[in-house]
């Protein structure tokens, strides 16, 4: 269907708005270099040199709208006016030389009290398809309806940014302007840019209506009668541990909680690929059909089967599909206020309990620094486990301080009376490289107990190094694992590591300490 963007400034003779993903297959398989169809029917698409996101490319516009509201630094790295301006317009005259450009208007939020508009405009089938995926699909109604956007977000791709352009430090740029309300991506055609711009978007506009907005994935209970939420940086688990066959799936990833419950941003799910199999994952798996996009994955030639365990590309292997092929999925993707709020963490250090109960203080602590490990492989040059402190589990997509996320966290927790747990679905027996990774099977069960109130009333001793309330007891996982340290051999070793990786903890809080108070401050670790 021809539509014009002449607002946007875009005068292309072919611009297709909301095509279906069969045209959007089409197109790929015919202009994109690489495209194809897996043997279960998802499409095949690479991102090109970028093949995970550029944080250190990123950059908000030093706006007199929105400067006293955002958390300047490292994470929200300032660019004049003027030079948001040139990239935009360098994004708008390479769409302008395409033959043909797709449009998707789609909703971001569940919520229509809080519901944004957002439009994308880009230059690869690909993108469309997978922002198809990712935002709410409106109706042909309300796509009738749908007016002037509230964001647009221009998709350069592997278009590059001028290097030479003030607060360029690379050919790639992602920008976000929130009084232009508009959000610029050049040098680089990894999607999950477009995915995490929205909710960058939504972490500044939330907050500002008491509404807190979170990285987390949340269940519900079939009968309806309790949400979790699960908290957790890419690799620790949110995806994998919420495509739960006993629940409701509200979504996996972005969410946001107001005074009358939580309600899921998107409309599908991102998912890591890596090892990927029907047993351990029989839902995602299951979602690799037609429509879905599978990026940057190795297949073989003949048969198309894709071999999930092929990392010869990237270890960040994707696929993105519709919330709506998860058979249990809560639609509309809305719940109640949650029960319980998990944080996950993969400490590769193997010291942090697998399950621990935190009092609300240790709440805050643990949710202000974010804790989690990288191991070799998931990054260039990671060779021993690296510690990452991320604050609120999702550090590089605040807009706002830290703080700001908590205190709304600390509100929403003392008004519904959730319990807080901290999970570690790490390493156990050793570190990385000597013990071996917590089993699924043992995760799931620790999950399972804390949905069904099983873990609520178990007696619990204090883990001396971290002060934690660690459950002596959980159905159907070994008691000996729970304590941490009964799994290792060497007992001094696990001494040493325990007050190695307190002493971190120490260390990253000290960034917060002016801005938390006492009974925070004494919440962390007891030694280190």
């Amino acid at each position: 269907m021809a539509f014009s963007l002449d607002k946007q400034g875009i005068s292309v003779a072919e611009i297709y708005r909301n095509p279906s993903p069969a045209f959007l297959y089409e197109a790929a398989l015919k202009f994109e270099k690489g495209s194809t169809i897996s043997s279960t029917g998802a499409l095949i698409a690479y991102s090109g040199k970028k093949t995970g996101r550029s944080p250190t490319d990123k950059r908000v516009v030093d706006e007199p709208e929105v400067r006293d509201d955002i958390w300047w630094g490292t994470v929200n790295i300032k660019l004049d006016p003027q030079s948001f301006l040139i990239n935009r317009e360098r994004a708008i005259d390479y769409l302008n030389t395409r033959e043909r450009l797709y449009v998707i208007d789609g909703f971001a939020g569940w919520d229509p009290k809080y519901q944004q508009k957002i439009r994308v405009v880009c230059a690869r089938a690909y993108h469309a398809l997978f922002m198809h995926n990712m935002l709410i699909r409106p109706t042909a109604e309300q796509l009738a309806s749908f007016g002037e956007p509230d964001y647009v977000i221009y998709n350069g791709g592997a278009f590059p940014a001028n290097r030479h352009t003030a607060g360029m430090t690379s050919t790639t740029s992602v920008d976000l302007s929130f009084a232009r309300r508009e959000f610029v991506i050049l040098g680089t055609e990894y999607a999950g840019e477009m995915k995490k711009g929205v909710f960058t978007i939504m972490n500044y506009l939330m907050p500002k209506q008491g509404v807190l907005s979170m990285h987390c994935s949340a269940t519900q209970a079939r009968d309806g009668s309790d949400t979790s939420i699960l908290f957790g940086l890419s690799g620790t688990g949110k995806t994998t541990l919420s495509a739960d066959p006993k629940r409701l799936l509200i979504g996996d990833d972005e969410h946001c909680w107001t005074d009358q419950g939580v309600f899921n941003i998107e409309g599908g799910c991102y998912a890591k690929m890596i090892n990927l199999s029907k047993e351990q994952e029989p839902d995602i798996w299951n979602s690799m059909q037609f429509g879905a996009v599978l990026e940057n994955v190795k297949y073989e030639q003949t048969s198309h089967l894709v071999d999930y365990s092929d990392v010869s590309l990237t270890e960040n292997t994707r696929g993105s599909y519709i919330l709506d092929s998860i058979p249990n999925a809560k639609l509309p993707a809305v719940g109640g206020h949650p029960k319980n709020v998990i944080f996950l963490t993969a400490d590769a250090f193997g010291v942090l309990p697998p399950v621990s109960k935190l009092t609300p203080a240790q709440a805050m602590y643990h949710y202000i620094s974010g804790y989690t490990a990288k191991v070799a492989g998931t990054e260039v040059g990671v060779k021993d486990p690296e510690p990452t402190f991320s604050a609120c589990f999702g550090g590089p997509f605040l807009v706002w301080h830290p703080t700001k996320y908590a205190e709304l966290l600390a509100e929403k927790l003392r008004k519904h009376g959730a319990q807080t747990w901290l999970i570690n679905t790490g390493w156990s027996g050793g570190a990385y490289g000597v013990g071996s990774r917590i089993k699924l099977k043992y995760t799931r069960a620790i999950i399972d107990a804390i949905n069904s109130g099983a873990l609520a009333d178990v007696a619990t001793v204090e883990d001396p190094v971290f002060g934690l309330q660690v459950p002596t007891s959980c159905p159907e996982v070994p008691a000996e694992m729970l304590l941490p340290r009964n799994t290792w051999s060497d007992k001094a070793a696990y001494d040493e590591k325990a007050k190695k990786v307190a002493s971190l903890f120490r260390e990253n809080f000290k960034k917060y300490e002016a801005q938390a108070s006492a009974e925070v401050r004494g919440a962390g670790p007891k030694l280190g």
